[in-house]
Order: structure tokens, then sequence, then C-alpha cells
């Protein structure tokens, strides 16, 4: 069967939110619960798939959280098509469908593609961000995969469509041995493939925070940083707890091929809420791209302390 035809019988994942109760460290996935997933992932009829909630409305920055919901703005991202296990060799596919059921099948490009993929599990481990590659004429995406472990997975498909952006995603269920990894405490340095990664600024919900990266490569500061995604730099945040999908910016114009920049980076953030957040940074290097991760945790805003502390006001009306 075509991968256009196993889309239709793909189910999608059970939604777990970050940190949510895992099987105890090592302990392997029961055989009834890789049956139902088995089930779930060849059920004939697509309307099976539970469509994620919208969160409750904030008042702040409502508008920044995305990603946490499969459909939005118009648009519908279809059950996603994966390897049912760790180590099985594969592919991922999906559809973004339009509000009448239809594939989308032309986007814009954004920060140098047409659409990212962002891959996660759900205790903030096994991050990807990669492009997979669009047959036109059945809008499917899709690109070879194998999952590194088990776990319950949260896939985002960042795009444009006629001039429409949007962050949607689903979860994913991988069968296998799982060990979760959550973050436990905050986290800004970074070693990767030889490089070392600092951040530095604070995250204040609320507000617009700014951050600046540093890399260093055996103490001395890196100037051969290279375009990738329109930046020398490319910032992903998710938040801790629901995985909302951040987006943040990155200074300065958008550099042209074969510019070069370093040290450092800066971006601005924008965080809806108080806690903690995990933090991506994909820079590259002699054409190679390199992942450097963090954890931080956003203070509360002055307002949103002094509204807290005002013992005198009655705020089950909001």
């Amino acid at each position: 069967m075509n991968t256009a035809g196993r889309l239709g019988l793909y189910g999608a994942g059970l939604v777990v939110a970050f940190g949510a109760a895992y099987v105890a460290a090592g302990a392997i996935v029961p055989d009834s619960t890789v049956a139902a997933w088995s089930q779930a992932s060849h059920a004939e009829d697509p309307g099976h798939a539970v469509e994620q909630q919208e969160p409750a409305a904030t008042e702040q920055n409502e508008q920044e959280v995305t990603g946490v919901t499969m459909s939005a703005s118009g648009f519908t991202l279809a059950p996603i098509a994966a390897p049912a296990a760790a180590g099985a060799d594969g592919e991922l596919a999906f559809r973004i469908l339009t509000a009448d059921g239809e594939a989308v099948t032309t986007y814009d490009t954004a920060h140098g593609k047409q659409l990212h993929l962002i891959v996660v599990r759900n205790d903030g481990t096994q991050y990807r961000h990669v492009h997979p590659e669009l047959d036109a004429a059945t809008g499917v995406w899709s690109l070879p995969w194998t999952w590194d472990a088990a776990g319950t997975y949260r896939v985002y498909a960042d795009f444009v469509s006629d001039g429409t952006a949007a962050t949607l995603s689903r979860t994913v269920d991988v069968a296998g041995i799982l060990t979760p990894s959550p973050a436990t405490e905050v986290i800004r340095a970074a070693s990767v493939d030889g490089f070392d990664v600092a951040i530095t600024g604070d995250l204040v919900a609320g507000a617009d925070s700014g951050l600046s990266v540093e890399v260093t490569r055996d103490g001395e500061p890196v100037t051969t940083l290279e375009p990738y995604l329109g930046a020398f730099g490319h910032l992903v945040a998710l938040r801790d707890g629901d995985l909302a999908y951040l987006h943040v910016h990155a200074h300065g114009d958008e550099p042209q091929p074969g510019d070069t920049a370093g040290p450092t980076v800066d971006f601005t953030a924008g965080v809806p809420s108080a806690g903690r957040y995990l933090l991506y940074l994909d820079f590259q290097v002699d054409g190679q791209v390199h992942t450097a991760q963090f954890v931080l945790d956003a203070a509360a805003s002055d307002a949103a302390e002094d509204h807290g502390s005002d013992g005198g006001g009655d705020h089950g009306g909001h």
C-alpha cells in the first residue's frame, strides 16, 4: 500500500503531557499496550483519532502559545504514519489538510524551507529538527525514519501556506524499553561535537526577553558560524508541562550565503507563563548542523507578582 493510503489508516497516539507518569525506568511496555497501539495504527476509521484540545485562554501572550493542537488557522495535521517500535527502520509520513479535508499541496518558503518538522519525546529528549520532502501530487510529506528510543513523542509541523502560518502537532507512541530522562535542573551550558555553547539572559513571563548564545571550541571563540535557516542560529523553545511551541527570533538582518559570524548570536523570546522552558539551538559550522540543548526557568512578571500578592480582590470571575 502506498504512503497516501497508509495515512488514512494510521491513528494518532495518546496525548501524554510532559512529565506525565511513565512506566518505571527500564521497564518493558506491556504487550497489551503495544497491541492497543497496533490496533490504533490500523484503524479503518480516521475519525477514531482524538483531537487534542486547545489550552485554556490566558491573559498573557495568549497568541504566543502554539503547537499544542492538531488543528488551527484552517489547517489540520492528519494522522502520522511512522515505525511502531524503537529501532525499526521505516518512513515518517503525513499530510496537512484544509478545512474541507483536501490535502495542501502548495507552501510558502519560511526560514529557508517550506515546512519544518520538529520531533521531541515528552520528557524533552530525542529532539530532532528535520525537513521532509513533499509529493506535490498527493500532498504527502515524508522522510526515512527510525526512532532511537521508546516513548511518547510530539511531532510538530511548522509551515506557511498561502500567507497563513501554523504550527500543528500530534503525538505518536513508540514501543520498546523506556528510560525517561526529564529535565531536573537549569542548564545554561552544553557541549556538543567538540563545541561548548553557553546561553545568557533571563526569561520573564509576559515580556520579551533577550537571550544570547556563545559558541567556543577548545576555549577559543568560534567566528565561522554559517547561515542556517535564515540566521546564524535557530532557537526553538518548548514549555515544560505541555510542550507548547514558542517562536524565538534571531536579531539582525538575514545573512547571505558565504557570510559568517560568531561567537555570539542574540535572540528575543516571549514566554506566556512562569515556569520551566526547554531550548534547542541549531547552529552550523563547516556545513554541519549541531544542536545544543538548554533548560531555563522563567520568572513571573512584576505585574503578575503584584496581582498575586493583592489579597483583597476576588479573582473568581476571571
